[in-house]
């Protein structure tokens, strides 16, 4: 580019009456110019009168003609798909001028420098009305964040009014919004409002910029690493994307969700002031409706909405939505693995590979399954039990050892203990087992009488059995069973509990003694 006069300053000027040596010290311009200036002028006969109605460049190419815009001698690189490829992740202008350059050489074609690249990237995105792609990529990041103003619910039946709060996501490049309305701000409606986000979006970006709310960061500290709560790093891994908070108080960090915040409260809350809501989904649908109203209001400053920009520029670059949504889940952690293989949550028994017997496992649990952690090996998963049963087993046959020598307890196998043991166990534990609503309720009662073989013998388990049933309880237990047994009532026959005793058994000094077994 050649150097242009203000050739129509130095006309506007002249009419004033100043000399072309005061022109050109006031405006700090050559002498030689300016005199070119008046020169030209008179030569093509251009006054201020007809000049004020003309731009700049106009009265330039009246007065010089030939001598405005020249060829670059520079190879020319195709800006427009400079602009687009700059949209994209990672693309740099110096990445771009490097492969400019490259493919200049391969021409043998001069090269201009980076410093003149990037000046006629930004005259170029100027002219198109486009903002420069150096700030914002498209479908790299998307900023998050709870709205400070909030909604109401109206209970139609109580009157009571209760808050509904508003989540809020924003694509820094297109600045296409999103809101959710949700009843509390708790860990699970922040989960919920993320997987909405990207349902909404159709598809995934590489980075999320939360605040720092404890829904979602551990601690986030000046100088370290910043700690992710486990259901949020999990909701982050499993949609590929990294969580990278801003800094403790420093809002600026995610201007773009700030702004879109300060909108919401216009277009959405004070949009809805006069309306009434009863129900969260009624609510939720003139939401989206004002949401979608607020995408697609024109730009200001540039052409094209932010519906129009996501849809064309940025949507094509999102990543791909998972198969299946990410489901909200709870850990629990170090549960031991029981003697039976089996680890215990809401009452139900759940089975784990038998080499894991006595360690300490997490349990994941979501809607509709429960998996089992040792470490980050999963050791198993099974679908989660209804909530309203108890002592129910799940047991996966790969979680047994092979051959038989281990099988799980039933029904037959206790039946079988308790008829090796003797008559008087077997009517004990047929007992435990009427007692029951569910056979597995009385699994441990049973075995707990079984298992006193394992201190005492056989026979004085069935003596024992033989005097408890003598006695008034119907429903024996190892309660019943192993005082008569430590006391050595067995070996007798005889129960040293009088009618009016109701403290329970008395033991004698043999007991202590050591001498009764």
């Amino acid at each position: 580019m050649v150097r242009r006069i203000k050739a129509k300053l130095v006309l506007q000027l002249r009419s004033q009456g100043l000399s072309g040596r005061a022109i050109a010290a006031g405006q700090g311009m050559s002498r030689h110019s300016v005199q070119a200036v008046i020169d030209a002028a008179e030569e093509a006969g251009l006054g201020w009168d007809r000049a004020e109605g003309m731009s700049d460049g106009q009265v330039y190419e009246v007065l010089f003609p030939g001598r405005g815009v020249r060829e670059s001698v520079f190879a020319q690189p195709d800006w427009g798909r400079v602009h687009r490829e700059l949209a994209r992740v990672g693309v740099t202008l110096r990445l771009l001028h490097q492969e400019y350059q490259d493919a200049a050489v391969r021409d043998r074609q001069p090269v201009m420098s980076y410093d003149r690249f990037c000046r006629l990237y930004a005259d170029y995105a100027a002219v198109l009305g486009a903002s420069s792609r150096v700030g914002h990529k498209a479908g790299r990041s998307v900023e998050v964040d709870w709205s400070g103003p909030t909604m109401e619910l109206l209970d139609p039946t109580t009157g009571e009014v209760s808050k509904v709060y508003l989540f809020v996501a924003c694509l820094p490049f297109s600045r296409f919004a999103f809101v959710h309305a949700s009843l509390d701000m708790r860990q699970e409606s922040w989960l919920r409002a993320h997987v909405a986000m990207f349902e909404f979006f159709g598809g995934t970006v590489p980075r999320i910029v939360p605040d720092n709310l404890k829904t979602g960061v551990i601690s986030h500290p000046r100088e370290g690493e910043v700690v992710l709560n486990d259901a949020y790093r999990e909701l982050a891994g499993h949609y590929s994307a990294a969580v990278l908070p801003g800094r403790v108080r420093h809002p600026k960090d995610k201007p773009s969700v700030e702004n879109t915040v300060a909108h919401v409260a216009t277009w959405v809350i004070a949009g809805l002031r006069s309306e009434t809501f009863t129900t969260l989904s009624g609510l939720q649908a003139r939401i989206r409706e004002r949401v979608d109203a607020y995408n697609t209001t024109p730009f200001q400053k540039r052409e094209g909405s932010r519906r129009s920009v996501f849809a064309s520029e940025e949507r094509p670059l999102l990543g791909t939505l998972p198969a299946a949504p990410f489901e909200i889940s709870q850990w629990v952690y170090g549960r031991k693995v029981g003697r039976n293989g089996h680890v215990v949550w809401s009452k139900n028994y759940y089975s784990v590979p038998f080499a894991h017997i006595g360690a300490k496992v997490d349990l994941r649990i979501t809607q509709s399954m429960i998996e089992i952690y040792r470490g980050d090996e999963r050791l198993a998963s099974h679908l989660l039990l209804p909530s309203n049963t108890s002592n129910k087993y799940r047991t996966n046959d790969a979680d047994l050892p092979e051959g038989r020598g281990w099988q799980p307890w039933d029904r037959p196998r206790i039946d079988a203990w308790a008829a090796r043991v003797g008559p008087a166990t077997k009517t004990v534990t047929d007992r435990v087992f009427e007692s029951v609503q569910v056979d597995e309720q009385a699994h441990d009662p049973a075995l707990a009488i079984l298992r006193l073989t394992r201190r005492f013998s056989p026979a004085r388990v069935e003596a024992a059995c033989q005097l408890a049933l003598r006695g008034p309880v119907r429903n024996i237990r190892y309660a019943h069973l192993r005082p008569i047994l430590d006391t050595g009532q067995d070996k007798t026959g005889q129960s040293v509990e009088t009618a009016d005793e109701v403290g329970g058994y008395v033991r004698g000094s043999d007991y202590y003694a050591g001498g009764t077994r």
